[in-house]
């Protein structure tokens, strides 16, 4: 396989990246990444110089650009996105121009190169909040995304479904939940509190703390596109989650007490403008049909991670700086 991996400097991208050229040898990458802030060719230090691996700097909403990497690969992979809503709430402009826009680019690429395999990657966020009760998100849920970046990532997952349906393109669409590990950018919540207590600073927790997110390694998520690629149905969509919904105090607690930090180094702020409450996955069809399932224990991955960060300060320590 030719993959393009869009946004491949990023978090999740990269982590992708690194999995794929560790367990497909015989595969070539192409990266294209504008390196916005969240965007970090740190993150992919041991492939530079790899015959197998190329960086491409670049919008995706660039026609020209698209159009060129298009005739060097069979397979997209689309990670690109503004994902963070606290940015997204004080401007949604890039969101709207890399959500919104840029999906359109690739997909009217599409239309040209419809033999091309195109994943995009997008959220559990888009189906809104759950209470406490409510049954778990699935493929099913009604889209209700309640931020402006919520918004945006809805906004590409409809127009995928559109253009596959209208022009028969070879599309999928994975929504996942909050995914955690190595070279996550250090504004998110469990790198942003490891790092922060690291340094002795408190750490801040949003209202009470009582919203529940439902975790998923890196690692894992990477494990279910490739399942997706290899054995997906083309059109159809797959809710990835890791089964393990805890509540953003319950999560602090954690890292306090694996930082031998105690509760003063809590301090609660005005929650989130719209926060929504829950979210959780119901992974059932992505695990009948795929044969997909986490294998990372919450508890054991938290510790990882907490252990990676503290062995590289000198990859986040200019971020936060």
């Amino acid at each position: 396989m030719k993959l393009l991996v869009t946004g491949g400097a990023g978090f999740i991208g990269s982590n992708f990246i690194h999995y794929w050229l560790e367990n497909y040898p015989e595969d070539q990458i192409v990266n294209l990444d504008l390196l916005t802030y969240a965007g970090n060719l740190n993150n992919l230090t041991d492939v530079v110089g790899d015959s197998r691996y190329r960086f491409v700097q670049g919008d995706i909403a660039d026609e020209k650009l698209i159009a060129e990497l298009y005739q060097q690969v069979d397979t997209v992979v689309n990670f690109a996105a503004e994902s963070h809503v606290d940015r997204s709430i004080t401007g949604s402009k890039d969101f709207i121009h890399s959500n919104v826009e840029g999906v359109r680019v690739l997909l009217d690429g599409l239309k040209v190169k419809p033999e091309i395999r195109f994943h995009h990657v997008s959220t559990d966020e888009v189906f809104g909040s759950l209470n406490a009760g409510d049954p778990e998100f699935n493929e099913q849920t009604p889209y209700a995304p309640n931020s402006p970046y919520s918004a945006s990532k809805a906004s590409s997952d409809h127009l995928v479904r559109a253009y596959q349906h209208t022009f028969n393109l070879k599309t999928t669409i994975s929504n996942c939940s909050n995914n955690y590990g190595p070279y996550q950018y250090p504004e998110k919540l469990i790198p942003l509190f490891i790092t922060n207590l690291i340094d002795n600073l408190q750490v801040p927790v949003y209202g009470t703390g009582a919203n529940i997110r439902d975790w998923l390694h890196v690692a894992d998520h990477c494990r279910a596109i490739e399942l997706i690629l290899q054995k997906g149905k083309i059109g159809e969509t797959y809710c990835v989650g890791g089964g393990n919904e805890i509540t953003n105090l319950q999560i602090t607690n954690m890292i306090l007490e694996a930082s031998g930090k105690g509760q003063e180094m809590i301090k609660n702020v005005a929650d989130r403008l719209g926060h929504d409450l829950r979210y959780a996955i119901d992974y059932g069809k992505i695990k009948n049909e795929l044969g997909w399932e986490p294998t990372i224990n919450f508890v054991e991955g938290l510790a990882q991670t907490i252990a990676w960060y503290t062995a590289n300060e000198n990859w986040w320590r200019p971020l936060k700086q």
